[in-house]
């Protein structure tokens, strides 16, 4: 398993070694007055805590989803994607990452660099296009309104598990949510449209197996 799942690179040495591979990294981080440091404890966090909860609420809603939708999953790109998704995270500061508090606007630039540090640092290792596309743009809703990807099926269960599991999580700038909370304020983005009706209907039959009132239904 390990040979073939982009989670082999997940070692210091390794990373360093992508970096090394990829002068658009180091471009990234100087453009943003970065230190090129890993934080490999927040990625070992991470892919303990939030990218493993994201990538089994993300199979969930697959299993879930109508035939037709079904169909058209490839669980192998998604349960890559998941994991990977927060790996440019790596190269955040720590001190942006775990802020207690908001971030100001440049915190705020800083933070939405580690879809495309993640994106830049696996580019050349041959993971596949469909796994590099979910890691850069899972922050982009399904409408396509960043304009510069195709979106598909994968990249709109992992926006919505990713939200949904980063809602329900302590943070140290925030409370868990229970998960009708967290269904509530998902349910907000179905009505905005930033949100597909199949794939909030997905979630619920994920997240509650047995039938209970969420209010939002």
């Amino acid at each position: 398993f390990q040979s073939t799942s982009p989670l082999r690179f997940c070692k210091e040495l390794e990373i360093k070694k992508l970096i090394s591979q990829n002068p658009d990294v180091r471009k990234i981080l100087a453009e943003h007055k970065m230190p090129v440091r890993l934080n490999m404890q927040e990625l070992k966090d991470l892919m303990d805590g939030h990218c493993k909860t994201t990538t089994e609420f993300a199979v969930q809603i697959a299993k879930n989803l109508p035939q037709a939708l079904k169909q058209q999953v490839n669980i192998k790109d998604l349960k890559d994607g998941a994991m990977m998704h927060d790996f440019g995270k790596v190269l955040i500061p720590p001190k942006i990452l775990n802020k207690h508090g908001a971030l100001t606007p440049d915190e705020h630039k800083i933070m939405d660099l580690h879809s495309e540090l993640g994106y830049q640092l696996l580019k050349n290792t041959g993971v596949n296009d469909e796994v590099l596309k979910l890691v850069r743009y899972h922050h982009d809703n399904y409408d396509g309104s960043a304009k510069n990807f195709v979106p598909d099926i994968n990249l709109q269960i992992l926006n919505i598990a990713d939200k949904y599991s980063a809602l329900t999580e302590k943070r140290v700038y925030k409370d868990a949510f229970s998960p009708k909370q967290a269904l509530t304020i998902i349910y907000s983005e179905v009505k905005k449209g930033n949100v597909h009706p199949f794939l909030f209907q997905a979630l619920v039959k994920a997240v509650t197996p047995q039938k209970v009132e969420t209010g939002v239904a």
